[in-house]
């Protein structure tokens, strides 16, 4: 019983409650989160509450919502009225917020039952889920390994089995990689596309909320039932939400595939390269019409990326200053509080990151750095409107390496922010992408195959990662 759907066709036959159902997946948690550390916080009572609403909707024969007792998590930078909100830093440690974040609220509307919260990287910020100040999260796919950053825990704990689906966030890559490293499919939608009220913002012009579950579909529920409009976040879009679920048994027959070339260079482990490879070859089995690309600006994504990124975690993280907001280290003046505060508080990748974005940012540098990252964005984002006028979606690697061995990166910033090279880009330019399983190396190693989409194109995006998982995909 790991899908949305299976979840309430149980529930709604009186085959199981939801309350038993989510006793089960506490039992579960019980039995494995000491090992994974998926799990920083539970929160029973309101879980049971909810599942409690649900089951007296079925003692009264009312028509159950479309998350009608599916288990789920969040992860630990998303708002949760009066349940420990930690973004996996010591800063935080005792933070409990007075209200939701939009996304929450509207799957407990849909029916869904919050188990708890996340691991991550704190604030984050990385790409292995190993700068937690609350302990790595491992792989339950390939163990001895990393799940994947920033959102390693979310993915694991659906991996795992913990949970039937959970809400990420991504800002360069933080939803799909993790999907890929983990096994399962992981969605980000276009900027805008899902409310960022209540979300702990990392980078704001980057961040965005989305699902992982254990089937395309259970995402396009997921992402249905999170997006659209909201009054408390104005960058949130007023275009009308497709239902994603509606079109996913129709034929996919003559969709224009591009493939970038720049995604295909040195660098990239041969296995996922066949692994991609071969997913290629059943979207052509599948009727599709795949053509070379170019992105050609491509290789200044990372950087451009870096710059932007850290800026605007430079700019937001500053209200954690022990007066405003965190535990309080008290100094021989307000400057030596703000030192001694932060110094305690905040991780090492969180540092590092802040004096990349204050650097760049400040008096004599902002021209040279910022300002031209911001001109390079555009340019990424034209490369990929270019594209769009030829193709439908763009298929690629979500990562150029398979998931890489706990500790192997953790001492290399650099090649650990390379891993990123491949879903930095969409991020960019605003897009929608998804990471959908494409085999594993040597029957171990998942890799994920991302599809992007032009701006608010989620529905052809998912309607291709279902044609794909459903013509074996998980397999290649």
């Amino acid at each position: 019983m790991n899908t949305i759907g299976a979840v309430r066709e149980a529930i709604a036959g009186k085959k199981a409650s939801a309350r038993e159902i989510a006793a089960d997946y506490y039992k579960r948690i019980a039995a494995k989160n000491g090992e994974l550390n998926a799990f920083l916080t539970l929160c029973e009572e309101r879980a049971y509450k909810q599942a409690d609403r649900v089951d007296a909707m079925v003692a009264a024969g009312k028509a159950l919502p479309p998350l009608a007792g599916a288990p789920i998590a969040v992860k630990d930078v998303i708002s949760t009225r009066g349940v420990r909100t930690t973004c996996s830093s010591k800063i935080l440690s005792n933070y409990i917020p007075p209200y939701d974040a939009t996304a929450v609220s509207r799957l407990e509307a849909a029916g869904a039952v919050v188990l708890g919260k996340t691991n991550c990287d704190e604030f984050a910020m990385g790409s292995s889920n190993e700068n937690s100040a609350y302990g790595i999260v491992q792989n339950p796919a390939a163990p001895g390994c990393v799940p994947g950053g920033s959102s390693g825990g979310s993915a694991a704990a659906v991996a795992a089995n913990l949970a039937v689906a959970s809400l990420g966030t991504d800002t360069g890559g933080s939803i799909r990689q993790p999907g890929s490293f983990c096994g399962i499919p992981a969605m980000m939608g276009s900027y805008g596309r899902v409310s960022r009220y209540g979300l702990i913002a990392f980078a704001s012009s980057l961040d965005r909320i989305g699902p992982f579950a254990h089937s395309v579909a259970d995402v396009a529920t997921m992402l249905k039932t999170i997006a659209g409009r909201d009054p408390n976040d104005s960058t949130s879009t007023a275009a009308p939400v497709e239902d994603y679920t509606a079109p996913l048994d129709q034929p996919v027959k003559g969709m224009r595939i591009g493939i970038p070339k720049e995604y295909f260079g040195a660098g990239m482990d041969a296995g996922v390269r066949e692994k991609i490879t071969a997913g290629i070859g059943l979207l052509r089995k599948l009727g599709c019409d795949v053509r070379d690309i170019q992105l050609p600006h491509t290789d200044y994504a990372i950087a451009t990326y870096y710059i932007i990124a850290t800026a605007e975690a430079s700019s937001n993280l500053a209200r954690y200053d022990g007066v405003r907001f965190g535990p309080r280290v008290e100094g021989d003046s307000l400057i030596s509080t703000y030192r001694k505060t932060r110094g305690a508080g905040f991780g090492v990748e969180v540092k590092r990151r802040i004096v990349l974005g204050t650097y760049v940012l400040s008096a004599g540098y902002y021209d040279a750095y910022y300002l031209k990252g911001q001109k390079v964005r555009a340019l990424i984002a034209e490369d990929f409107k270019k594209a769009f006028a030829q193709v439908d979606v763009i298929v690629a690697p979500v990562s150029p390496v398979p998931p890489f061995k706990l500790g192997e990166r953790v001492n290399d910033p650099l090649q650990m922010y390379l891993a990123d090279i491949y879903t930095v880009t969409a991020s960019l330019a605003g897009l929608p992408g998804i990471s959908v399983p494409c085999g594993r190396i040597g029957g171990k190693l998942p890799v994920g195959l991302q599809i992007i989409g032009p701006a608010f194109g989620e529905a052809k995006v998912i309607h291709l990662a279902h044609a794909f998982e459903k013509a074996g995909g998980a397999e290649v």
